[in-house]
């Protein structure tokens, strides 16, 4: 029979590198589902208070924001920037929309829904785009504006978090190619890189106001 092989019971069997199972099957990414319903609800939340607190700052100039607790966590003085509104209007007004869409792919998933690899690709571009951008929120907030937002601070996690999580399902899909051992790391290892993320993160906030918090 050349290559084909068989089994026990003589039926034929494919050689071979082993199917992966579609992370849209039925049962077969539950996890997944739930981060995204989850991060995407936490990245929505934020976005409509920032929204709303940003229409309440351009009626009265004086409002301060409920999570303006001092002159590092201030809330309002992130509103108030020039980077709130990188792209023309509200930067909270990008998560409406696309925390929005995360949060329906997760609630698609959890009804048994199936996304062909072209969808996950797009999804992880977005995600990508999203961490990106947080990133720079992130550097402007530290640095340039010297303040942060609570609510900004939970996007940001909400989203590397769904960042990683997509990404560690194409990696192992081999829906983003990617060398073998990259795809150990994501099959054993998912957590780390996004531990690893906040971590960094971490630090950056600690040691940009070391003496304010330990003052």
């Amino acid at each position: 029979m050349g290559g084909m092989a068989t089994n026990t019971v003589g039926v034929p069997r494919q050689q071979g590198r082993p199917r992966i199972r579609p992370e849209g099957e039925p049962g077969a990414s539950w996890g997944l589902a739930w981060l995204l319903v989850v991060t995407g609800a936490a990245g929505l939340l934020a976005s409509w208070v920032i929204t709303l607190d940003k229409f309440l700052l351009l009626e009265d100039p004086d409002f301060k924001p409920a999570c303006s607790l001092n002159p590092v966590v201030s809330c309002g003085s992130v509103m108030q920037s020039e980077q709130a509104s990188a792209f023309g209007f509200p930067n909270p007004m990008l998560g409406l929309a696309g925390y929005a869409v995360v949060v329906c792919v997760g609630a698609g998933l959890l009804a048994g829904a199936r996304y062909g690899g072209w969808f996950w690709l797009g999804l992880n571009a977005g995600t990508l785009f999203g961490t990106g951008f947080c990133a720079w929120l992130m550097v402007q907030s530290l640095y340039e504006i010297n303040a942060l937002c609570l609510w900004c601070c939970l996007a940001w996690v909400a989203t590397l978090l769904m960042f990683w999580a997509v990404t560690a399902r194409n990696v192992r899909t081999g829906d983003l190619p990617a060398p073998g051992p990259l795809r150990a790391l994501f099959a054993d290892f998912a957590w780390a890189p996004p531990a690893l993320h906040l971590g960094v993160i971490g630090m950056l906030v600690l040691t940009r106001w070391w003496d304010f918090w330990t003052g």
